[in-house]
């Protein structure tokens, strides 16, 4: 079986969900979110593009309902043992399958926590759930149980969060040597994705981004390459991922040399990143560390060029993206804890004159405030 932790973990952390359901008066999980089942189970797949629902009991009892071609996946990375298989057709209803599996487990009159906040529950599954479990049992919104108790790492977890940030490190390490006038962003790219791939690390949970020119602005990944200018601008936000574990960077290199502009917006974001590593320690709220990265970059003049958030959760995540929750943005109640790991970025885009400025890296809450996970500095960067 290919397991990336061991039955104990396993046990543990089912044991604590199982705890988190009493508190909250649940009989019986739902689980639609596949870091949810991975996390809990060690299930590894992208089948959660169709019906797929593991279920988790008060009682420690488990099943997984999903389509044929996952059965070997769920035997060979899971401790899952009940593995029931919906029959793909034209008038395939998965959820009505799901309400029979529940009959047996005694789930009648149940109140049953549901994970709604989920890249697999899309609106014509949720429309079946509630049509199939209409006045069988009581359904309630729990989306973030178990994304709750994912945000604390576990010695095991920091492992691969490490070498996940080595990954990183490695793939800049690679856009550095190849960013220059002429340069290809396809070869950039390439190179990168490599490091990580040579290095034993996974695909990401969403596209490398990569933009230069008015295209450094941007923040998300779009199609279509071009070469660099002898003066341009360079905006790469990546993760290195390992057992599906992210660290992330984010980086706009200069081609050519700096104007004094780029590095006051340089300046002024590593003076944001500085005030939010100071604050984020345990105790603090996600909504201190933003609030630091607010004043600082309004002080610096570049408060229009802000967003609205400055960073987020990083940990075991799946397609389409790496962002796990929850967020840093203004008044957000989370408190922080060690051992949550959490990217930070400082993004400046000066739309009226077309610059970035785009500094970022992984760091992970300890016991007296927060350590960066990267070897590589924020100094600004640019090649001639």
């Amino acid at each position: 079986m290919v397991l990336h932790f061991s039955r104990d973990d396993f046990d543990t952390r089912i044991r604590r969900t199982r705890e988190r359901m009493a508190e909250q008066g649940l009989e019986g999980m739902l689980l639609f979110r596949q870091e949810s089942m991975y996390y809990l189970t060690g299930y590894d797949t992208f089948g959660y593009v169709f019906f797929q629902c593991l279920y988790l009991g008060a009682d420690g009892g488990m099943f997984l309902l999903t389509r044929l071609p996952d059965l070997s996946q769920a035997r060979e990375t899971s401790i899952i043992e009940d593995i029931r298989i919906w029959p793909d057709g034209a008038d395939a209803y998965p959820a009505r399958m799901l309400r029979g599996m529940l009959e047996e487990r005694g789930c009648r009159g149940q109140k049953l926590g549901v994970e709604y906040e989920s890249y697999g529950m899309t609106g014509r599954t949720c429309l079946q759930l509630t049509e199939a479990l209409e006045g069988f049992c009581q359904l309630e919104d729990a989306s973030f149980l178990v994304s709750e108790l994912r945000l604390v790492k576990s010695e095991a977890e920091m492992v691969y969060v490490t070498r996940a940030a080595e990954l990183a490190d490695d793939a800049l390490d690679e856009a550095l040597r190849l960013a220059a006038p002429g340069a290809d962003e396809g070869e950039i790219l390439a190179a990168m994705q490599g490091a990580v791939f040579r290095g034993g690390g996974d695909y990401p949970s969403n596209p490398y981004i990569i933009g230069s020119g008015r295209e450094a602005l941007m923040v998300r990944y779009h199609s279509g390459r071009r070469r660099l200018d002898a003066r341009d601008q360079l905006t790469l936000e990546f993760a290195g991922a390992y057992r599906h574990y992210h660290a992330c960077l984010m980086r706009t290199l200069v081609i050519g040399e700096p104007s004094r502009l780029q590095r006051e917006m340089h300046q002024a974001a590593v003076g944001a990143m500085e005030a939010c590593e100071a604050a984020l320690k345990p105790g603090h709220s996600f909504g201190d560390v933003y609030r630091a990265h607010e004043t600082a970059l309004d002080r610096a003049g570049f408060g229009e060029a802000r967003l609205y958030a400055c960073g987020y959760s990083l940990g075991t995540t799946f397609a389409p993206n790496w962002m796990d929750w929850p967020m840093l943005y203004e008044d957000n109640p989370v408190t922080l804890r060690p051992n949550m790991v959490i990217f930070l970025h400082m993004v400046i885009q000066d739309r009226e004159r077309a610059l970035a400025m785009m500094p970022g890296h992984t760091v992970v809450c300890t016991d007296s405030g927060c350590r960066r996970l990267s070897r590589h500095a924020l100094e600004l960067t640019w090649k001639e």
